[in-house]
């Protein structure tokens, strides 16, 4: 299949490049490259510098690789500064989606496959949490995920659109040759990573007051190419005419404190922390239920293992100290 990857050249979009280009499928990357990173795009796909609101780039890329899907991940990403920012956010994420659906439909274009966020459920209600969980964003960037769903789901009903939307829940790791560098970081492992090398002093924990076992936010971790696999079963699922969204996550959660000791144990190295207030819009507890991309997807993660997640990590981090070159 041709496969138009908006985003590519980020973390979680490079990784999928890199397994859709394993798989066979053609791909041609389009990144404006505000936070992406020229190098991180894998040899084998095509690129396209160009931004998703561009309707005559867009359009280019679309006629000149004879794209028939696109799988879409550039977004702004980061939930406190999506309070911060709201407007930029909902300008970027659901303005900029918005004009791709629309060059995608007048090129003929019907499959999406989309990356969604477990930040539309807000604080849950119930843990592990299923795709039928209320949903009540409580961040900027989680409402923005949510309008793009929506929308979505009326272009499968009315125009004819195959979409998937894949709520993934904390993305780490890393692969062989890919992994996260963003400037400035903000993930929590990365950052964890850098105090273990000794170039950062300490990593802030955000709330140490939250109804958990220690106190700090618990998340589940899910490989970085765990979630590109899910990617492309999604793609090749992808029916016309539906809308489905899919969680991808372990089903286990990990504390930032544990977060903190996993490091630790996996690189050798101490780790000091600080303790620092809460963020707006951070729910206490978010954990998958995955059942539901188990069972119709065919996808189950290989690499669960929080250990494994951060050796992967630690070791990407080593090679690529400075991050991709400029």
């Amino acid at each position: 299949m041709n496969v138009l990857v908006t985003g590519g050249a980020g973390y979680v979009g490079s990784v999928a490049t890199e397994t859709l280009l394993a798989r066979g499928h053609q791909v041609v990357v389009l990144d404006d490259l505000r936070t992406g990173h020229r190098a991180a795009v894998p040899d084998g796909a095509a690129f396209v510098l160009a931004d998703v609101a561009d309707p005559d780039l867009v359009g280019f890329a679309i006629e000149e690789h004879g794209v028939e899907a696109i799988v879409h991940f550039a977004a702004s990403s980061l939930v406190g500064a999506s309070m911060e920012a709201p407007l930029d956010y909902f300008d970027n994420n659901v303005g900029g989606a918005l004009r791709l659906w629309r060059t995608a439909l007048r090129h003929g274009v019907r499959k999406v496959v989309v990356s969604s966020t477990a930040a539309l459920y807000g604080t849950p209600d119930v843990v592990p949490i299923p795709e039928t969980a209320p949903l009540h964003p409580e961040s900027v960037y989680g409402e923005t995920k949510w309008q793009l769903e929506r929308t979505l789901t009326w272009l499968a009903r009315t125009a004819g659109m195959g979409v998937v939307a894949l709520r993934y829940f904390n993305a780490a790791g890393a692969s062989a040759t890919r992994g996260e560098d963003h400037r400035p970081e903000s993930h929590l492992i990365p950052l964890v990573l850098q105090v273990a090398a000794g170039r950062r002093p300490h990593v802030a924990i955000y709330g140490d007051d939250y109804p958990t076992p220690d106190g700090t936010a618990v998340r589940d971790y899910v490989h970085v190419e765990d979630l590109a696999e899910a990617h492309v079963a999604a793609l090749e699922a992808v029916a016309p005419g539906t809308a489905q969204a899919y969680n991808l996550g372990n089903g286990q959660g990990y504390s930032v404190r544990e977060v903190v000791e996993v490091v630790a144990r996996v690189t050798g190295r101490e780790v000091a922390t600080v303790a620092a207030p809460r963020r707006a819009g951070d729910p206490p507890v978010l954990v998958a239920d995955a059942t539901a991309a188990r069972r119709e997807l065919g996808w189950t993660p290989r690499r669960p293992d929080l250990d494994r997640i951060v050796a992967d990590a630690w070791a990407w981090y080593q090679a690529h100290p400075d991050g991709y070159p400029s």
